[in-house]
């Protein structure tokens, strides 16, 4: 009923399809961003990052997809394999190329596999995981990885493959009127902190300018651009997995998703911080400053993004992975998932042993996030699935 192809260019898939299957509600699995990531060279044999978009069709019809990369590395992830790497390569055996079903450079849940309306979606993830299983099986790769989807999707797959959970950070709009309404729910001592945070900006005379869509002029992406290129040098040694042209693109073609913070101090613009917005999420993507400033990351990256959500009545800011410092702020734990095929048996057993033994650690990790919450009630602490 089914069947399952591989394409190596998204310009090769009609987008009228695949917008069909995946709507408009998630920026970053739109066809105009993954092509503006195919011709501008982020992703690419090149890159380490060769697409291998995953189709499957009923007769004629594209019914589900899965934006996939063959990978020749592990950058770009943010669900940690490097072990798993090195152990293949101490035995002789190759990890790369592997399969990612993924966004690239992009660690925030979403969809991963979309399916088409009225289509049986259990059959066709059986169908897509046995064909892949297979693929792996026939060492066009050695291994498949479906990173950040959506809970219900990972449950579904991981009746069939290796499911592992991480901890990120989220706020969540409980219906905030403003921002003091959010800091209303902290614990006095900690309410005052952030407020001290966000005065030490102002009291540096940083001001804060909101941009969204064509408000982004080319002059503003080049200051921004800039920005992202320094913090990346800093702290990775290069200048970024994007370039300038990436920008660009996406301002000509989803202007509607994007929402940039721009600190500006004595006229002249200082820092930035890119977002992507969904239907009802805030997503937190890329930060770069040519300045330093007590706390100016935070309120660039966080309480500004904080701001907007309540202006704008979304229910979630998603800021990305890492960073324990979000707790005092206000992010709450929040488990992720990943779905893993391992083709070569030995390997499998031992990191499906590893994944047994990693998850009550995980699970330990979230509850003792919980309790450095900044709130004067803490909510019940949920559990990882079992």
């Amino acid at each position: 009923m089914y069947r399952t192809v591989f394409s190596s260019s998204i310009a090769d898939i009609d987008k009228a399809d695949w917008q069909a299957i995946v709507g408009p509600d998630y920026p970053f699995i739109q066809y105009a961003f993954l092509k503006a990531l195919e011709d501008t060279g982020a992703v690419g044999e090149d890159s380490g990052w060769a697409a291998q978009h995953i189709l499957v069709y009923r007769n004629e019809r594209l019914v589900a997809l899965a934006p996939s990369y063959l990978k020749t590395h592990s950058y770009g992830e943010y669900v940690f394999d490097w072990a798993w790497a090195d152990a293949f390569h101490r035995y002789g055996r190759e990890y790369y190329p592997k399969l990612v079903t993924a966004i690239p450079f992009t660690p925030v849940t979403g969809p991963r596999i979309c399916v088409a309306a009225g289509e049986d979606e259990t059959t066709i993830l059986d169908e897509m995981v046995d064909t892949i299983r297979s693929a792996a099986m026939a060492q066009h790769f050695s291994s498949w990885h479906l990173l950040f989807p959506a809970k219900a999707i990972s449950d579904e797959v991981g009746k069939n493959t290796m499911q592992r959970c991480a901890v990120h950070f989220q706020w969540r709009n409980e219906g905030y009127a403003s921002f003091e309404a959010f800091l209303a729910e902290f614990s006095s001592r900690k309410r005052k902190n952030l407020r001290k945070e966000r005065e030490k900006v102002r009291a540096a005379e940083i001001e804060f300018e909101v941009l969204s869509g064509h408000d982004i002029t080319e002059a503003i992406w080049d200051d921004y651009y800039l920005f992202y290129q320094i913090t990346y040098a800093r702290r990775s040694g290069h200048g970024g997995y994007l370039d300038r042209e990436f920008f660009s693109a996406l301002s000509n073609t989803m202007p509607e998703t994007l929402v940039l913070v721009m600190a500006k101090r004595h006229g002249e613009y200082i820092a930035g911080a890119l977002n992507f917005r969904g239907k009802d999420t805030l997503y937190g993507r890329y930060w770069g400053c040519k300045a330093d400033f007590d706390f100016l990351h935070f309120e660039t990256c966080y309480y500004q993004g904080i701001d907007y959500c309540i202006r704008e009545g979304l229910q979630r800011f998603d800021p990305g992975v890492q960073g324990e410092h979000k707790l005092q702020r206000g992010f709450r734990p929040t488990y992720t998932y990943s779905n893993h095929i391992i083709a070569e048996p030995v390997f499998e057993a031992a990191i499906r042993d590893f994944l047994g033994r990693e998850k009550p650690q995980v699970e330990a990790y979230f509850e003792e996030a919980c309790s450095y919450l900044p709130f004067k009630a803490q909510a019940p602490v949920p559990h990882a699935p079992d």
